[in-house]
């Protein structure tokens, strides 16, 4: 079964930074591609990075392109999102999400994380 954990979440103030980290476990995680979602609540969950497991692209959502990267470390089982410049709008619960497809920022994923708090203040 596959297990994902998110960890790295906290308060931080703006313009500050955090490092997520997606830790999986169940899997032959080589062989999944990983997406970074995050929700507020009342809203949806949306995708903010992924990475492909194929050739390690990786694509981002506007609103945190050029201020968060997605890396993967095989190796370790592990997915980052380095989160740089935050904001108070970037406050929400970040999840990782894990599939043997590359679905981009669709919400499709089969597997899910418990998700990590970010508190971003101003």
């Amino acid at each position: 079964e596959v297990q994902l954990v998110e960890s790295g979440g906290g308060l931080v103030q703006a313009g500050g930074s955090l490092r997520l980290s997606c830790a999986a476990s169940g899997v032959n995680f080589g062989d999944y591609s990983i997406g970074w979602f995050r929700q507020v609540s009342g809203n949806e969950r949306e995708g903010i990075a992924c990475i492909s497991h194929k050739d390690g692209s990786s694509y981002y959502d506007d609103s945190v392109k050029g201020r968060f990267t997605i890396s993967r470390d095989n190796a370790k089982n592990t997915v980052y999102l380095e989160m740089n410049s935050l904001k108070p709008k970037d406050t929400a619960v970040y999840y990782c999400a894990a599939d043997r497809f590359f679905l981009g920022l669709s919400r499709l994923y089969d597997y899910w994380g418990q998700g990590t708090h970010v508190t971003v203040s101003s």
